[in-house]
């Protein structure tokens, strides 16, 4: 069974954990980080012979458009993260809009390659935005994979569906539910991200083997270049519960990662959606 691998590419002050103590207009003036996080990704899939999806965000694209380009060269998918990590619930369906045309842009005139895939930043898809998938397929995307179908404090859609769905009537687009794992009537988060980071590794292992052998269904599994990055800058004004969940096991990620990668199957997510789709008919 191949799964699915896919990185968000974002840097260490974009996430939302610090959108209440880093401001917007401070970006530019912060250490990025992004490139050389991302270039490290990448070399640690090459050696483990890994083609993911990477997820970016358009102020990204538009700072390190060479990173584009070596992302696309290397072989793997570039998708869209939205613009600079603005929460879909947050937008009107016309602001949304905007944004991804705007990053769809940027990614593709640096890259040189076609953008398909989109992940909405902090998986903000949910019962309160049925019109944001509906706009992506209008727009031409054939997949997201923007839904984690949890219940958790920042983000959640707990009555999705685990697997790939089309939620849009009459329309061949695709949204592919970052991972869950089922423990009896419980439904667990095993998607990737801080879960992966912070949980021992045989988690993570035991919820992609029962997702492929007991469901027969590859597992979606992301994680962030900063995530590897234990040297990055401290934000010491973050509220202590960010500051744990942001730096915790930083120091472990790359050993881990190394392991996942080896242990399982790959392929990007482009690929996976199009046998869901298949799957699907």
């Amino acid at each position: 069974m191949q799964n699915a691998l896919s990185v968000d590419v974002e840097d260490w002050f974009q996430v939302g954990a610090f959108e209440t103590v880093i401001s917007r207009g401070d970006w530019d003036s912060l250490e990025c980080r992004a490139e050389r996080n991302t270039d490290a990704v990448m070399a640690l899939f090459d050696d483990a012979g890994v083609k993911a999806t990477f997820f970016t965000l358009g102020w990204v694209a538009e700072r390190y458009p060479a990173l584009m380009r070596r992302i696309v060269d290397n072989g793997h998918e570039i998708a869209s993260h939205g613009y600079a990590h603005d929460r879909v619930f947050n937008f009107t369906p016309d602001q949304f809009a905007a944004d991804i045309d705007r990053a769809r842009k940027l990614i593709e005139d640096t890259s040189g390659a076609m953008v398909t895939g989109y992940r909405a930043p902090s998986f903000s898809i949910d019962a309160r935005t049925p019109w944001a998938h509906e706009i992506l397929a209008e727009k031409g995307y054939s997949y997201s994979s923007s839904v984690a179908p949890v219940k958790h404090d920042h983000y959640g859609w707990a009555q999705a569906p685990r697997f790939a769905f089309h939620p849009v009537k009459g329309s061949n687009f695709l949204e592919i539910p970052v991972t869950t794992a089922q423990l009896g009537p419980k439904r667990l988060a095993a998607g990737g991200g801080g879960f992966f980071r912070l949980l021992p590794y045989q988690f993570s292992r035991w919820a992609i083997r029962q997702v492929n052998k007991q469901d027969q269904r590859p597992a979606i599994i992301y994680f962030h270049p900063w995530e590897i990055d234990p040297d990055q800058p401290r934000v010491a004004n973050a509220p202590i519960k960010s500051k744990l969940r942001h730096y915790t096991k930083l120091d472990k990620m790359t050993g881990k990662l190394t392991r996942l990668a080896k242990d399982f199957d790959w392929e990007r997510l482009d690929v996976i959606a199009a046998r869901e789709l298949g799957r699907l008919a």
